[in-house]
């Protein structure tokens, strides 16, 4: 009888942890949505939205452009974010910068702000657009990129993920970023001087690889705006597709990783101020020589090798007109899957992950076209646009991390990949790398010689 008592108490308690397993399954997990995304209404209303994309447009005499560097290393260590939750960095290997550039026409000026961060949060950016407006700076559009280093301070994402991943949230070091950004903004405003623009583009393909395809597609080339002041001085703006992962992911410091040493270096020579600002890293990786501080060192020196041995175009940018404009993206039902064909349910992952901000900035400065993109996109779709904007008179230069994070945007045939970009982080659903590419390609289409 005992052990009949026993069994049937083991029975229960199976089936109830059972039926338990089952409810929070159906709770929290649904089905993968593979239908294309022409039949859904979020497609639709984007590019009704798109058409419907009134650009602000003006000319000027002449340009004019200023930049400021300011340090926003916190007195007391953050946790690193980048890779896996590490903890708090034991030393500072680089101070950590946020970097303003401003560019005007006399009548419209449009802002960059640039951060040694891994990404740039929806509530940074709201906290620094709120500081902006109280403030009255005169920017007419302020774009938002980050270096994308894997080695940068958090403390700057709120809710669950990002306390459970991104090193948490911390007032104090957001109102560090907050009046760092308003000083580094209004310097540039100060010193902003009447400066003649290039756009130079160079080949630095042997220092970037395809994460997913071996000897696969990649974007080679780092794109570089330049500023020349009467006085001699000069800024350089430029991105490039290599992640910021060659520093190793078992180092403890606080570092900027190799696009602080590459913008050290053109500070160190040419330039009197370098802005770094990740590009389609989506799916690209850097060839470095080593993961240790020396060697993240080497490849940037490298990197900064290649600018001056390997430019394969060069222009100037004459046109003293701007036109701007931001386009808020619809998008397919979170896709943050556990399986092949299975995902977490949109209201979980809204609770873990909250806003995140999805739309394009659209910037034209002369014959240079600038898209900035809330989604990591890869650069395997850049050729095609290049073609399509080179084709119109126009010079193309795509950031990311614009003050939205909608995770990886990569080609669809790699969606039932076991690649972590692909299943974890393509947040969004099968068909999303189609939609991104028409958007780019109907931008593209949509801007003006």
């Amino acid at each position: 009888m005992k052990g009949k008592s026993i069994l049937l108490k083991t029975t229960k308690v199976l089936s109830w942890t059972f039926v338990v397993l089952v409810v929070f399954g159906v709770i929290t997990l649904t089905t993968v949505d593979r239908s294309p995304v022409q039949d859904q209404d979020f497609y639709k209303e984007t590019l009704t939205r798109l058409n419907n994309t009134a650009f602000s447009e003006s000319k000027g005499e002449a340009w004019l452009a200023g930049w400021s560097s300011v340090n926003m290393t916190p007195d007391e260590p953050a946790d690193l974010v980048g890779y896996a939750p590490r903890g708090k960095y034991e030393f500072v290997q680089d101070s950590s910068y946020v970097k303003a550039l401003a560019i005007s026409n006399g009548k419209t000026r449009v802002a960059w702000l640039n951060y040694e961060l891994l990404i740039v949060h929806p509530s940074l950016a709201k906290q620094v657009q709120e500081a902006i407006s109280q403030a009255k700076l005169p920017i007419d559009q302020v774009i938002f990129t980050a270096t994308h280093t894997h080695s940068g301070m958090g403390g700057y994402m709120p809710g669950p993920m990002g306390e459970m991943a991104f090193g948490g949230y911390d007032q104090r070091i957001v109102d560090l970023m907050v009046s760092s950004s308003l000083s580094a903004l209004q310097n540039t405003i100060d010193n902003q001087d009447s400066v003649s623009i290039t756009f130079r583009k160079s080949d630095a393909g042997e220092l970037v690889g395809n994460r997913f395809v071996k000897e696969g597609p990649t974007d080679p080339f780092v794109r570089q705006l330049i500023f020349s002041k009467k006085s001699g001085e000069k800024a350089t703006f430029l991105t490039y597709s290599a992640h910021a992962t060659a520093m190793s992911t078992k180092f403890m410091g606080l570092s900027g990783d190799y696009p602080f040493y590459l913008t050290k270096e053109l500070e160190a020579d040419e330039f009197d101020f370098a802005m770094y600002a990740a590009g389609t890293v989506g799916s690209h990786m850097p060839l470095r020589p080593g993961n240790s501080p020396e060697m993240v060192q080497k490849y940037a020196h490298q990197l900064d090798s290649t600018l001056r041995l390997r430019m394969t175009y060069f222009s100037t940018v004459n046109k003293p007109e701007i036109r701007i404009s931001s386009l808020p993206l619809s998008l397919r039902s979170p896709h943050l899957r556990v399986t092949d064909n299975l995902r977490l349910r949109p209201w979980l992952f809204n609770y873990l992950l909250g806003d995140t901000n999805a739309h394009l900035d659209i910037t034209q400065i002369g014959s240079t076209l600038m898209i900035s993109s809330s989604g990591e996109l890869s650069g395997v779709f850049y050729k095609k646009w290049e073609q399509l904007a080179q084709s119109k008179g126009l010079n193309l230069i795509i950031t990311t991390f614009n003050g939205g994070y909608i995770g990886y945007i990569t080609p669809d045939e790699l969606y039932d990949e076991n690649y972590h970009e692909v299943r974890e982080m393509n947040w969004y659903g099968p068909g999303n790398g189609g939609y991104f590419d028409e958007l780019i390609l109907a931008i593209i289409e949509k801007s003006q010689p």
